[in-house]
């Protein structure tokens, strides 16, 4: 997994992820804090609808933000958001009210809406074969999970020394970072298409294409099974930790941390697995698993009590390892569905339709862990990832095929795409690697 760092280009932005998220870390415990801190046991009901405000940036403005910048120097994107993010973190410490945190959230991930799906985006450039790709994904997910383990117990130890105030400068001094190690890395520039669409065209361009493909609807609907699980988790891990099992930050931090080493464990194995088994019977065992879980650590929180701290850490292990199950394919899937050209709107619509679904998934579990329970929401949030992982059965093919036979009855008869093919019932007929684009815009199952 870790050869791929042999190569500089890539390594640079791996370690500019890196320190990004470790900032990032500090900033998901140092705002629980926060939040609890100016609303007490309400803090979930705060952090449900900061977390909201950051999934509506996300869903409204990331194919906005790729049709913008389609254009502009991918160097350039990177480093203005890096650097508008750090100033937004360095606000933070600063602030007496919670309409401040909503402000504050929802400038920083218009920031994030702009800097991840153009991230994404270059690194199947820099790295064209599929298994180093795979590698790749896996260090990404990797690079996540430092938000959920080495950031917490940073977090942790710095509590111990310092107000949760200061955790917000490590955030800057994260992006900062990010930005400088940008700065200096070599990033391949984009082929523009001859006929880019009116700007409307290339907003859409990415979910048009997401959509009509049978194998990215069904990571849609996986993307909502891993919401609906690990929405429970981030907003309602301080309300469980501190009110209900009494622990301190620190224990907090741990808690967030047992749920990264769960992650952090299917980022080193997948790549092994993905070299012998199919994307979808993986993807689909980490969606039913997460959604067992979590129905079943709310059953036994309901009718027998609230389980030990062992065994309340270890469930979070578990839902971190098969969330990342899910996840970190996924860019494998966006990789295989689209020519070079396409791949920032995609990776911009998958950013923006997988966060619609944390959308759904974190006032569900802000307010109904207020109004109903914390036990009783776990239980309509598991019911709500069986319904996604149902719908992916449906959507996604067991044996989705890669080359496909398909006709052009829209094209013209001296197209040139229609070199390699032959008349069959009066239809010109070819097969090859299938994706949507200008000249194939319905899915060939489709009719």
């Amino acid at each position: 997994m870790f050869a791929v760092l042999k190569n500089r280009h890539y390594r640079q932005l791996f370690m500019a992820q890196v320190v990004a998220l470790l900032g990032t870390g500090l900033l998901t415990v140092a705002l629980g804090l926060l939040a609890f801190d100016l609303a007490g046991d309400s803090a979930g009901v705060v952090l449900g609808t900061a977390l909201t405000i950051k999934m509506v940036a996300y869903v409204g403005l990331a194919p906005l933000a790729s049709a913008l910048t389609a254009r502009m120097d991918r160097r350039t994107v990177l480093i203005c958001a890096d650097l508008v993010r750090g100033a937004v973190a360095l606000c933070l410490p600063f602030i007496d009210a919670v309409w401040q945190i909503y402000i504050l959230i929802f400038v920083l991930q218009t920031a994030s809406a702009t800097f991840t799906p153009t991230f994404q985006a270059i690194i199947p450039d820099l790295l064209p074969k599929e298994k180093d790709y795979t590698n790749a994904l896996s260090l990404s997910r990797l690079a996540y999970d430092i938000e959920n383990l080495v950031s917490p117990a940073l977090a942790g130890l710095l509590l111990t020394l310092i107000s949760f105030h200061w955790l917000f400068v490590g955030t800057v001094v994260g992006f900062v970072a990010s930005a400088l190690l940008v700065m200096i890395t070599a990033i391949p520039a984009l082929v523009a298409k001859k006929d880019e669409g009116s700007f409307w065209q290339r907003v859409t361009r990415g979910s048009r294409i997401y959509l009509a493909t049978p194998r990215l609807r069904g990571l849609l609907s996986l993307n909502l099974a891993v919401a609906a699980t690990g929405s429970m988790i981030l907003v309602n891990t301080v309300v469980l930790v501190r009110s209900h099992f009494e622990g301190s930050e620190s224990d907090v931090a741990v808690a967030f941390a047992f749920f990264g080493i769960g992650s952090i464990v299917a980022a080193f194995t997948l790549p092994k697995v993905l070299d012998r088994v199919r994307d979808w019977p993986v993807m689909m065992v980490g969606g039913l698993g997460s959604a067992i879980v979590t129905l079943s650590f709310a059953l036994l929180s309901i009718f027998g009590g609230l389980p030990s701290w062992p065994v309340f850490l270890a469930t979070w292990a578990l839902l971190g390892l098969l969330g990342s199950v899910v996840m970190t394919p996924s860019g494998r899937l966006l990789r295989r569905s689209a020519h070079s050209e396409d791949r920032p709107a995609l990776f911009a619509a998958q950013f923006a339709l997988s966060h619609a679904c944390w959308l759904i998934a974190y006032p569900l579990a802000g307010f109904l862990g207020k109004w109903i329970g914390l036990g009783p929401t776990m239980v309509v949030l598991a019911l709500l990832a069986f319904v996604g992982c149902l719908i992916a059965v449906f959507l996604w093919p067991a044996q989705p095929q890669q080359v496909l036979e398909h006709s052009h009855d829209d094209l013209p008869p001296d197209h040139p795409h229609l070199e390699d093919t032959r008349v069959v019932d009066g239809h010109a007929v070819h097969k090859h690697h299938f994706v949507i684009d200008d000249e194939h815009r319905v899915w060939p199952t489709q009719g």
